[in-house]
């Protein structure tokens, strides 16, 4: 049973005009239960993080201030959230389920959260709406309970993942893998284990070319036992801060690339959503659901 982690709380409601989409928490479970990729069994609760999980990434006084609401005007401008209590409680929500997700995936092979792909989030800071790691926290929970030894993170978000580089630069069991726009957000990249810049306009050919290549060299050189697949949808050509020239089709082969390289090494695996940002939220939410789909239909 492909194993799905969703709450309410994920539905967090911002200012008018705010640019993240929230509405997409929302509309893309009832898609998918609609058309029969999941059933309601399929969707569980997340717990909240505990102290311990988030002191086994961020710092003391990182935590004070985020647990405290505060933030200098600068920070919040940062994270891109106006900082509030229920924002908190989202993220360690969010972040609660990724872990959840892990060890479903343990079980089932393979286990979605609705949200997270957190990977702006430093050890000491929030930047680009995310303010807690939850591919960082739970990937030292599966290290630090002996779940996992060697993990893969694969971040093909159209962004690179500077926080989760940062957290895990002298961390030899843990590879971070990144694919992203050369001259998007964040302008100052962090060194991943590796990094592939993307040309503005990347093509879903030339994308997928580069993709399969890399993912096949990392599978035999870092043998990972579990793969954390943060798969934003913002490498659509259609997304707003996007700039790469993805189509929704393009995209759907991307995850199935990673999704099928899991299956037919049998490594565990956790998509969490990431960013996505078309004008159009039908756009959006189509390609989230593939990534759904593609793991119903290549797992169970």
């Amino acid at each position: 049973m492909l194993k799905v982690a969703w709450s309410q709380v994920y539905n967090h409601p911002l200012p008018h005009g705010h640019r993240f989409p929230m509405e997409k928490y929302d509309l893309l479970p009832k898609q998918l239960l609609h058309e029969g990729t999941i059933e309601e069994s399929s969707i569980f609760a997340p717990r909240e993080l505990t102290e311990k999980e988030i002191l086994s990434v961020h710092t003391p006084g990182y935590w004070k201030k985020l647990r405290s609401l505060d933030f200098t005007r600068q920070e919040e401008r940062k994270s891109g959230f106006p900082i509030s209590e229920t924002l908190v409680k989202r993220e360690i929500t969010i972040n609660g389920g990724t872990i959840q997700c892990a060890d479903y995936a343990l079980e089932y092979g393979i286990a979605m959260n609705v949200a997270g792909g957190t990977h702006h989030a430093f050890t000491d800071r929030a930047e680009g709406f995310c303010l807690l790691n939850d591919i960082a926290i739970a990937s030292r929970y599966l290290l630090d309970n002996g779940k996992a030894h060697q993990v893969l993170v694969v971040d093909l978000d159209v962004h690179q993942g500077n926080g989760t580089a940062e957290i895990f630069q002298d961390e030899a069991s843990v590879f971070t893998f990144s694919m992203h726009g050369a001259h998007n957000y964040p302008l100052h990249k962090e060194q991943s284990d590796l990094d592939i810049p993307l040309k503005d306009g990347t093509d879903d050919r030339t994308y997928l070319n580069l993709l399969d290549q890399n993912l096949k060299h990392l599978l035999d050189k870092v043998e990972p036992d579990f793969i954390f697949y943060q798969s934003g949808v913002d490498v659509l050509k259609t997304d707003k801060l996007g700039r790469l020239g993805l189509s929704i089709e393009g995209c759907k082969n991307r995850d199935k690339i990673v999704i099928e390289s899991a299956r037919d090494n049998s490594i565990p695996l956790v998509a969490s959503m990431g960013g996505g940002y078309s004008k159009d939220i039908r756009d959006i939410l189509q390609a989230h659901s593939n990534t759904f789909r593609t793991a119903q239909e290549l797992f169970f």
